[in-house]
């Protein structure tokens, strides 16, 4: 990642961190559901080759991304997270520019929050994503098919509470 795209990256978490909020119910009484707006590095781990045996290519982005989570217990809960980026495509050896592709990948994870007395609430998540690629552009090349699938996550993450309606949230996950 190029020292540009890492203090875009930062700024953008920064924000994203400082704008993280729990839903309150009118009530005043903790409500079960929990609502995230962040910045998300997608870096896609490509293990595509193309009928040349050429190696294919995709450029991480950062994007925004909404997730609704939905506490079962204090400890168990459900998360759905949504963001959808955009990203260059190419060919390595020979270079070949293979357009660009919208992805779309919603992730469901069940997570396990290990709460204490404390404001500093670390979790764990397991889950499944069904990819989805959307308004592919060939570039130089007429024939490029993608395979909507499904796949796997796993995050580590924690939640820092300021007060009953503000956090901030550290997420890092891996998809398939």
């Amino acid at each position: 990642m190029t020292n540009k795209k890492l203090l875009a990256l930062l700024a953008v978490s920064a924000i994203a961190l400082a704008t993280a909020t729990t839903a309150q119910a009118d009530t005043g009484a903790q409500s079960p559901w929990q609502l995230r707006v962040r910045a998300i590095d997608v870096s896609p781990d490509e293990s595509s080759t193309t009928s040349n045996g050429g190696k294919i290519t995709a450029d991480a982005t950062v994007v925004p991304e909404l997730d609704i989570s939905y506490f079962f217990t204090d400890n168990i809960s459900a998360e759905l997270i949504l963001a959808t980026s955009k990203h260059n495509m190419g060919e390595v050896a020979p270079n070949i520019d293979l357009g660009d592709v919208w992805v779309l990948p919603p992730t469901l994870t069940a997570q396990y929050h290990f709460n204490n007395d404390t404001g500093f609430v670390p979790y764990l998540g397991a889950g499944i994503n069904y990819t989805f690629f959307y308004n592919a552009d060939p570039g130089a090349v007429t024939s490029i098919k993608y395979d909507n699938g499904f796949g796997y996550a796993l995050q580590a993450g924690f939640d820092y509470k300021l007060d009953s309606h503000w956090m901030l949230t550290q997420t890092s996950r891996k998809s398939s």
